[in-house]
């Protein structure tokens, strides 16, 4: 297998996010959950991402784990490797997104990286270097509230330039809107000043295109599925890809068994979805301090399941508003509270595939990456979009059998995606 490009993304619900980004775009993809065995026979593929859960370990641990699963994909032909983070570039000052972009760089010979989050089909842009959500600016945005890594600098050029060793430029909307010359002069310029990252602007997809086209040329770039659209639509230019067509029909092959949803994520958007889900199906919102204190909210929560998914669809929640998520942090500290939900929705939905689920929602970064461990699947073809940024899976080695599933990242989908993704999978 050669594939045209590679991809590291540091969570799984991202990893979802720009593998149908690049199958809309023409390449046909699988997403891996981490780095394949090699008994796992993959598809012939244009694409494979990689699924890691770095994007909050300690940074030492996010470097050893994309090296190591850059090598896998520079020893199967990928001559670019982007490194997909979150588009709210969601970070401490300590990393991971610098010290993993200057670790690709110094691997594949040390040039500047281009980088940009912009994903303007989201909402997400970047004008002169900072980063907006919608018409806001991210530290004006619910993400200054991420339980996680909240983001109070909009700024990316600082932002970026506290994680990483080497300095930041920036590539701004008029060097871009003059075309791709434009941008590797900019570049050019900037090498000589010991940059090993540069924060490129997007309004439109124009921009990301321009960016893709750009970034193709060197061996390393780091994004959001946003220039994973423009790297997409570069390779396709060259006509080297296969067409992703057949891999989407074919991910959406019914699997019949029954259906659930599992909710972790802590966003205004997942919260509204649940309102929204109520007046259609059952839904369990767990007691997340119970969770914590390690009673059995757990065996209930399955046994609540166990007498009502056999008429339809079921959705369990441990989603939380920020002042509760807040109240809990402060009284289990932000990891423990954070593990011990992403632990109970993991095993929720292990228990209810066990009972028979093969159609899985599951909504939260945490969340999904914590049960698509736990599930021990190996990896997934890329099918349909059901809404932006959020494919159909289709389940590809798994012990459990065929299963289509949803990886929904908290901010994704509109207030009916829960009642969407299980239609798409019926």
């Amino acid at each position: 297998m050669t594939i045209l490009l590679g991809s590291i993304a540091d969570d799984y619900t991202g990893a979802s996010d720009l593998a149908n980004t690049l199958t809309k775009n023409g390449l046909r993809t699988v997403q891996t959950v981490g780095i394949p065995d090699p008994s796992l026979a993959l598809p012939q593929v244009d694409a494979v991402v990689i699924s890691l859960k770095i994007r909050s370990v300690a940074a030492d641990e996010a470097v050893t784990a994309a090296n190591t699963a850059d090598r896998w994909l520079r020893d199967r032909g990928a001559a670019h490797v982007l490194y997909k983070i979150c588009s709210t570039f969601d970070s401490t000052d300590r990393g991971n997104i610098g010290p993993v972009t200057e670790a690709l760089s110094r691997a594949a010979g040390g040039d500047i990286v281009l980088v940009t989050p912009a994903f303007p089909e989201t909402g997400r842009t970047v004008y002169l270097g900072h980063l907006f959500v919608g018409p806001q600016l991210l530290n004006e945005s619910p993400l200054k509230d991420h339980p996680l890594n909240p983001m109070h600098d909009a700024n990316l050029v600082r932002v970026l330039a506290r994680q990483s060793q080497g300095t930041v430029g920036l590539i701004d909307r008029a060097v871009v809107a003059a075309g791709p010359a434009a941008v590797r002069g900019r570049l050019d310029a900037l090498r000589p000043g010991g940059a090993t990252a540069v924060i490129a602007d997007a309004i439109c997809e124009g921009d990301l295109e321009t960016l893709g086209e750009v970034a193709l040329e060197t061996p390393v770039s780091t994004g959001a599925s946003g220039l994973g659209l423009g790297l997409a639509r570069a390779i396709a230019r060259s006509a080297r890809a296969s067409s992703a067509g057949a891999a989407t029909s074919d991910a959406v092959r019914p699997v019949g068994g029954l259906a659930a949803i599992v909710a972790g994520s802590c966003s205004a958007a997942t919260l509204r979805q649940l309102e929204v889900a109520e007046a259609s199906m059952p839904v369990l919102r767990l007691d997340t301090e119970r969770l914590l204190k390690g009673s059995d909210e757990i065996s209930a929560a399955i046994a609540w399941a166990g007498e009502r998914i056999s008429a339809g669809p079921v959705v369990i929640a441990a989603s939380a508003s920020p002042d509760v998520v807040s109240h809990l942090q402060s009284q289990y500290g932000r990891e423990a509270s954070g593990h011990a939900i992403e632990t109970a929705t993991a095993t929720i939905a292990s228990e209810l595939v066990a009972r028979g689920v093969k159609r899985l929602v599951v909504a939260g970064g945490e969340t999904s990456g914590a049960t698509v461990d736990r599930l021990a699947i190996p990896a997934f073809l890329i099918g349909p979009e059901i809404a932006p940024g959020v494919p159909v899976l289709r389940t590809i080695g798994n012990a459990q059998g065929d299963m289509l599933l949803a990886l929904k990242s908290g901010n994704f989908g509109g207030e009916d995606f829960f009642g969407a993704a299980l239609a798409m999978m019926s």
